[in-house]
């Protein structure tokens, strides 16, 4: 007869029953748990990874004929690939800056389903990176005049959007510790609990950019974009635009989409479990439902500058205004900077130590 064996949540040991106290004890923390808890832990444990997050992608092909007027432009430095009018004049790449070569007509991949048509034009992202230059104390001084505004391109970037209804559970271990004084020594109290929260959370197009020339990290910080905005993809939106051609497929970004998923469910989940001193995240199982995977293209304007033999890459949302990207630092400003708040730091720190020794 196989014998049942429950592990401490605290340290992880065997668990045995104590005929003294009448309850499972743990031989090597001594914390103690009453057989109904301790069934419930493990029947926990037992669903941990029980996840099933598949997807069903929605592809479109092309009609006949509607592609005719767009070509495929490659960039022989750094590899990417846009798409534009066969009007299209000579033209930089909006990633690295090089010469962009026409390859020929546009053929093949996947029709997008919608596109959010631009609403701020060229000149609001100039200006967009002039205002992100303002109040950056360690920016150098000579940036803002010396740095040279090679191209300012609106793209519209590849993105596959993720809909689903998402049920399932989280698991933490929590802890609360208790401190206090007997006579001449304090005593501290450190209890564990094992906690579970489950619910059901709707998400609605999830974005993941399906390019891998645009960093992975300007994107998602150039969102949120509001879909409320998006219409039906129809290939007159791309006149006077370029548009990026998606190199990451839908089954390539469904790993990072599912992260999404399981980093809000746990965000949403920890946010009820209060009145804890620490909480650790130990296990899940989701599980999606009506989950579909669409293809649409969001407008950018993508800026590049070059300065001390640098490049810079910025990025502006072509429909909220939201502008990021990085920017050089004097090293010498931070340090100075740096130095200074240590030194106040000591400062307090010598004072409250000479009030406490007095």
């Amino acid at each position: 007869m196989a014998i049942q064996e429950y592990k401490c949540p605290c340290c992880g040991g065997g668990v045995q029953f104590n005929t003294q106290v009448q309850k499972m004890k743990c031989p090597y923390c001594d914390t103690e748990f009453e057989m109904d808890a301790l069934k419930q832990y493990d029947a926990d444990l037992q669903t941990d990874g029980n996840n099933d997050m598949d997807w069903d992608k929605q592809e479109n092909e092309w009609e006949p004929g509607e592609t005719d007027g767009m070509r495929v432009y490659h960039c022989e430095s750094c590899g990417g690939e846009i798409i534009g009018d066969e009007t299209m004049a000579a033209t930089k790449c909006p990633y690295c800056d090089n010469p962009v070569v026409m390859m020929g007509q546009f053929k093949g991949d996947l029709r997008p389903d919608y596109i959010i048509p631009f609403k701020l034009d060229k000149e609001a992202a100039v200006k967009g990176l002039k205002e992100h230059l303002v109040g950056k104390k360690f920016l150098p001084k000579v940036f803002k005049t010396q740095n040279h505004l090679d191209e300012v391109k609106g793209v519209y970037v590849p993105f596959w959007l993720f809909d689903s209804d998402a049920e399932g559970g989280m698991r933490y271990k929590a802890s609360l510790v208790r401190s206090w004084h007997e006579g001449n020594y304090r005593i501290t109290e450190t209890s564990y609990f094992s906690v579970y929260r489950e619910g059901k959370i709707a998400f609605d197009k999830v974005a993941i950019d399906g390019s891998s020339q645009m960093p992975d990290d300007l994107m998602e910080s150039v969102n949120p974009f509001d879909f409320k905005d998006a219409v039906d993809f129809q290939t007159a939106y791309l006149s006077g635009f370029l548009a990026d051609k998606y190199d990451v497929t839908s089954d390539n970004t469904i790993e990072r989409a599912n992260e999404r998923v399981r980093n809000s469910i746990d965000s949403t989940f920890r946010k009820t479990v209060e009145g804890y001193t620490s909480v650790v995240t130990e296990g899940h199982n989701i599980r999606l439902h009506n989950a579909k995977a669409k293809y649409a293209l969001y407008p950018v304007w993508v800026l590049t500058t070059s300065w001390n033999n640098e490049n810079y890459i910025f990025a502006m949302n072509g429909q909220t205004g939201k502008f990021v990207g990085n920017l050089p630092c004097d090293k010498g400003l931070y340090w100075k900077a740096f130095a200074k708040v240590a030194a106040i730091a000591a400062a307090v720190i010598y004072g409250v130590a000479w009030l406490i020794l007095r």
